[in-house]
């Protein structure tokens, strides 16, 4: 990547004959660390650095922006105006509306608009993964005809079970959340050829829980409801992805054969952001965090410096310190 940007690579003259991939993880609010890396790698000339991007849930929003050079704008969406119960609000857990997506939407479409026709234009093509529900598979959805097809894509990515009610529509096919059965979307890349990945993960580097969480357990049971064997296929995933986490993280200092996968994540002393987090604060310091996980990664910076206040990793981010809000 830093070889690219000193030489000004870009698909019409590239700087080698490598495809290197960018995996963005969302999970609800604690996309807004993938956001802030993309804002990093924005920031730092790493815009024409990839040759595909692939994402996932509110990741895959984050990606459209990205493709533009766009990123430092639409962060605020996550503490500016999904940090309200209109967007979460678990009383209406019986309704199967914990979610307002149609909310979510209107801020993509209209407050914050995100260019749907420039995405599909853009020289980088964008994959996003969508469940597909009665096929019990991933599909890494990219080739969109037109905004309606894009954007139906990226409801379909973030449509949570649980949080949502039932399944939404995906090209005439009933469709879920992209991370159900492909948990974390480098999977997607590496099955397309990429020879190097840039993982972004929105959730901290920490060993994998060894059983299944309660909410977890109620997952499969909801998603089987859905459609018999969705939530067995749902628990499969778990269990590999957490073994590959394992991998993963190993990787951060051993490299081992090709393909390469560097896996980015919140380090353990940063600020975690839940799925439903509501409290701005603790969402501006996620932000916070994963720009410095990424400014360190590819500037050659020991992360500790930045914890110890030594060096400063954030310079346009001043709003963290609620300089300007």
């Amino acid at each position: 990547m830093r070889r690219r940007r000193e030489k000004g690579h870009t698909r019409e003259n590239p700087a080698d004959d490598l495809k290197i991939g960018l995996a963005v993880e969302g999970g609800g609010i604690r996309g807004v660390v993938s956001a802030a890396m993309l804002c990093a790698l924005e920031d730092l000339g790493f815009l024409n650095a990839f040759d595909s991007v692939y994402s996932a849930s509110s990741g895959a929003i984050n990606s459209g922006y990205f493709l533009l050079g766009n990123t430092w704008y639409p962060l605020s969406i996550y503490y500016d105006d999904l940090a309200t119960r209109r967007f979460v609000d678990f009383r209406r857990f019986l309704r199967g509306e914990i979610m307002d997506l149609d909310y979510a939407f209107e801020i993509v479409d209209r407050v914050k608009p995100l260019d749907y026709e420039a995405v599909i234009a853009s020289p980088t093509k964008l994959h996003i993964a969508v469940t597909l529900v009665d096929e019990l598979r991933t599909e890494a959805a990219c080739d969109f005809t037109d905004r309606a097809d894009l954007r139906e894509a990226l409801v379909a990515s973030a449509w949570l079970p649980v949080a949502l009610h039932g399944t939404t529509k995906f090209r005439g096919r009933r469709a879920l959340d992209g991370g159900v059965l492909t948990p974390h979307p480098y999977r997607l890349a590496l099955d397309d050829g990429c020879t190097h990945v840039l993982s972004l993960s929105t959730r901290p580097v920490s060993p994998p829980p060894e059983q299944l969480t309660l909410s977890q357990r109620y997952g499969i049971r909801h998603l089987n409801k859905i459609h018999e064997g969705l939530g067995w296929g749902y628990r499969d995933a778990i269990v590999r992805y957490r073994e590959e986490r394992r991998t993963l993280q190993r990787r951060m200092t051993e490299p081992g054969d090709p393909p390469y996968v560097l896996d980015l994540a919140p380090l353990p002393w940063m600020a975690q952001v839940k799925r439903h987090e509501l409290d701005p604060g603790r969402i501006l310091a996620g932000a916070r965090g994963g720009y410095e996980t990424m400014y360190c990664a590819t500037e050659r910076q020991d992360p500790r410096l930045v914890q110890q206040g030594r060096i400063r990793a954030v310079p346009r981010l001043s709003i963290v310190n609620g300089n300007d809000g």
